[in-house]
């Protein structure tokens, strides 16, 4: 709102009706600008009601419909409601949010039109529950900044509009299955099935019938006809886990279908066409394993024309705050809590462990920790035994504080390096404010890039 000398009054008192709801609600004057901001659309967005209100709502929420496509715009313009729609915001962490948004225009006590008020909706635990009932992943679901993962990124396309077959190597838990259906979805087989096997869990007799399917009277009990994951997948994508583990005889029996395209389920006599894309993945070298003579060659060169190595955790340890973050934030909405963060000591802790489980042990030690912390930050406490210091209440706290600083120090360092100096881009990433980086930058005596990143996001 706006005082007789035409300057914005910033009213920071709370609503207590409005803070009440659960939709986050935020209201705007004809200049674009925030006048009053709930507690929902603070949770929401991650952004403080005193950060937001003064501000342009399209430098808030950097919505995917603020240029073209407003919502408010559109009810200020007809005089009517806007209807419902989904569209993505990005948080203070730099996540992007789906969000169910109407607007309406606001008017004063003569009817003249003031401004706009547009409520939304959270959706990120409809969209969980819809990819979970979909069994439908994106590229999106990888989480992860790091030079070795932006440049994964950049590849994922491009292999999924190839049609040739993939084979992706990585630790136990870096994230195999997840790239696959990133693969899948991003290619022209999207509308069919993705169907994936354990390879390495299951004896020969077991996997053939899974993987084949089998006729009735094909052996004692199969009384009908099963079809197998090939033709459950037909037109889609089949994700050969562990492929490394397979017998010998099974491997002879995979080059066969890679080969001739064709298949005989378990009992029949007759061949099947089958059109399926393979992805295959292994924990295991699987060119060593062709130099040991465990792994057939010729079936190697046909899994291997497009390739992924995913590095494990201990190679990308710049992204483990932002994987804690995305773990947080998924936790606290599956179990309702209120989860700030990491202590820093616990920050510390996680920081200066290896992970030999790589993601998956990430993930379970944040579940672990969610057991024992309902709200405010986890403590060292609140982890996994095994990573807690051995005498935690004789912990030394100057040391434990020169640990902390020096994993800051390296994290801030190797933010701006990402960014080429651009602080406000920087500080997006690690979580923080640019006034709080700016600090920072001056307490370590760092050297202060001039890009602060106002007015250049480049």
């Amino acid at each position: 709102m706006k005082n007789k000398n035409n300057e914005l009054n910033l009213d920071y008192h709370r609503d207590p009706i409005l803070d009440s709801i659960n939709e986050g609600v935020f209201t705007v004057d004809l200049d674009w600008r925030i006048t009053s901001f709930n507690k929902a659309a603070e949770k929401i967005t991650g952004i403080s009601r005193k950060d937001a209100i003064g501000h342009r709502c399209n430098e808030v929420f950097k919505a995917n419909i603020c240029e073209n496509a407003c919502a408010v715009k559109a009810a200020i313009d007809t005089g009517k409601p806007a209807p419902h729609k989904t569209v993505y915001v990005i948080d203070s962490k730099g996540t992007r949010i789906p969000i169910k948004i109407s607007a309406a225009v606001l008017r004063d006590n003569h009817n003249k039109v003031i401004g706009g008020v547009e409520t939304f909706q959270d959706l990120r635990q409809v969209e969980e529950l819809r990819k979970k009932l979909l069994a439908k992943h994106t590229v999106s679901d990888i989480v992860g900044k790091s030079a070795i993962m932006t440049r994964l990124f950049t590849l994922l396309p491009q292999i999924a509009d190839s049609h040739g077959t993939v084979l992706i190597q990585g630790p136990t838990g870096t994230g195999k299955e997840l790239f696959a259906h990133a693969i899948h979805h991003l290619s022209s087989r999207r509308k069919k099935r993705f169907v994936a096997v354990n390879c390495g869990a299951l004896p020969d007799t077991l996997l053939e019938s899974e993987l084949f399917g089998y006729s009735p009277g094909a052996f004692t009990g199969a009384n009908r006809k099963k079809p197998g994951r090939f033709a459950l997948a037909e037109g889609g994508t089949l994700f050969l886990d562990e492929i490394g583990d397979i017998s010998p005889a099974m491997q002879t029996c995979l080059l066969r279908v890679l080969q001739e395209k064709t298949y005989e389920p378990l009992g029949s006599v007759n061949s099947v066409r089958t059109n399926v894309r393979i992805i295959a993945s292994s924990n295991k070298e699987l060119k060593k394993l062709v130099q040991e003579g465990k792994f057939r060659e010729d079936l190697y060169y046909r899994i291997h024309v497009l390739r992924i190595d995913i590095p494990p955790l201990l190679e990308r340890k710049d992204d483990i705050p932002l994987l804690v973050n995305h773990f947080i934030s998924a936790n606290n909405r599956t179990y309702d809590r209120e989860v700030a963060g990491l202590s820093p000591e616990a920050f510390m802790l996680i920081m200066n462990h290896d992970f030999p489980g790589n993601i998956r042990e990430l993930q379970n030690v944040l579940e672990h920790s969610f057991a024992l912390c309902h709200s405010g930050l986890i403590q060292p406490h609140h982890l996994p035994q095994y990573l807690q210091p051995n005498q935690i209440d004789n912990f030394e706290e100057n040391n434990g504080n020169m640990k902390i600083k020096s994993v800051e120090k390296t994290l801030i360092v190797n933010a701006l390096r990402k960014h080429n100096g651009n602080r406000e881009l920087a500080a997006l990433e690690l979580g923080i404010n640019p006034s709080t980086l700016y600090r920072k930058l001056k307490q370590y005596n760092l050297p202060i890039p001039k890009k602060d990143g106002r007015g250049n996001r480049n």
